[in-house]
């Protein structure tokens, strides 16, 4: 292939914080696994805070570059160009701020930088349709400045392209489905070569419990409050039960006093952030709860399928991920607890048809490796320039 560009290209990535929710640990796949000396990478964030990734970020020879009050457009735009000035010129700014991303993407093209993608990783329609009428009015705006100024736009799935690029979106050749992609190696450990008692005790779990596991952020979008109440009630069936919760989030000590109030403060473990996930599905879980009330597509169950888990999902979560589909089973939002009860308890004699070490190979040869998409995102951005 003949390339018009000199490398490295350069990309700088607009996130709010290098945190670990799913946006940003996608970021970090790509980092990790992509060409660094065709391709050097930046960040751009909308906060001066130590976020969970940066230090990795700076070890890999990219910048963390603050860009504050995205709340105060004028002052924002200021800091925007005062950035892109000191920093150098860039070849793309590839932004994942979701309907923020359009006024970027405005900057970007009044600071003469050539490819500008717009990344959709959410489908956040349902909770906007309860909007009122000024953030409506700024919802229109802002897609209306992505279709103006994007020259790409990305989602990480169907309904997460609709959200941000409309209905119609196969009619413009610049929005494209790119799904997130994993490192499989740390799923390649079984649960025969990780001591599973040894990680259980490490959280106060026996070792013959049985274990419900989460990994989100504390957030409205993924319905905690839910998913305590259907832990509660499965508690009263199971004693010998256990929730833990992966994760930090500004709802966290809401969902503390629920837990407390509720008398489980024994059984819920709230582990915070953890950079060993992929262990923790595979020696400390059984089962893999999901009640979400809106997803792009959830990274974490790819993940769970990764580690051969059951997962119980709402049905407002895209088919999009299921790839292991005897691992999946789909319930409305709208039925009884009791329901999700049984289901949470039918799992845990579950004995699916494919093993854990057969998930991680059907992972490996489909779209969801992360192998794929750097050969998939490469080609976009050496495309692009």
């Amino acid at each position: 292939m003949q390339f018009t560009k000199q490398y490295p290209i350069r990309i700088l990535h607009v996130v709010g914080g290098m945190n670990q929710g799913g946006i940003e640990t996608w970021l970090m796949h790509i980092l990790r696994h992509i060409d660094r000396d065709r391709f050097h990478i930046d960040f751009l964030v909308h906060t001066t805070q130590s976020c969970a990734y940066d230090d990795e970020i700076r070890s890999l020879g990219s910048q963390i570059i603050p860009c504050l009050h995205p709340s105060r457009p004028w002052l924002y735009a200021h800091n925007f160009k005062r950035i892109l000035n000191k920093y150098g010129s860039y070849d793309i700014v590839h932004s994942h701020v979701h309907h923020f991303s359009g006024y970027v993407l405005r900057l970007a093209q009044q600071a003469g930088v050539p490819v500008r993608i717009a990344h959709s990783h959410i489908d956040s329609s349902a909770l906007e349709a309860q909007a009122i009428w000024y953030r409506r009015l700024y919802l229109t705006l802002m897609k209306s400045l992505i279709a103006h100024h994007a020259t790409l736009g990305l989602g990480c799935s169907q309904v997460a392209i609709v959200d941000l690029f409309g209905s119609a979106w196969k009619s413009d050749p610049r929005w494209q489905l790119l799904y997130y992609g994993i490192d499989l190696t740390p799923f390649q450990a079984s649960k025969t070569s990780i001591d599973v008692v040894d990680v259980r005790v490490k959280f106060g779990i026996p070792a013959d419990a049985f274990v419900i596991g989460h990994v989100g952020r504390f957030h409205k979008q993924k319905n905690h409050q839910f998913l305590i109440e259907i832990f509660a009630e499965v508690v009263k069936r199971e004693p010998q039960a256990y929730l833990l919760l992966v994760g930090e989030g500004f709802l966290r000590p809401t969902i503390e006093q629920q837990v407390m109030q509720l008398g489980l403060g024994k059984q819920v473990i709230f582990v915070g952030r953890r950079f060993d996930v992929p262990q923790l599905m595979i020696s400390a879980m059984d089962v893999f709860l999901l009640p979400s009330l809106s997803e792009g597509l959830p990274m974490v169950g790819i993940e769970a399928q990764a580690a051969g888990l059951p997962l119980i999902l709402s049905d407002v979560i895209t088919d999009e991920v299921h790839k292991i589909k005897p691992l999946i089973q789909k319930i409305s939002l709208s039925q009884p607890i009791q329901v999700w009860t049984d289901a949470v308890l039918a799992a845990r004699n579950f004995k699916a048809r494919i093993t854990q070490t057969d998930s991680v190979a059907v992972l490996e040869n489909s779209e969801f490796n992360i192998s794929y998409n750097i050969k998939t995102l490469t080609k976009i951005y050496v495309d692009k320039c």
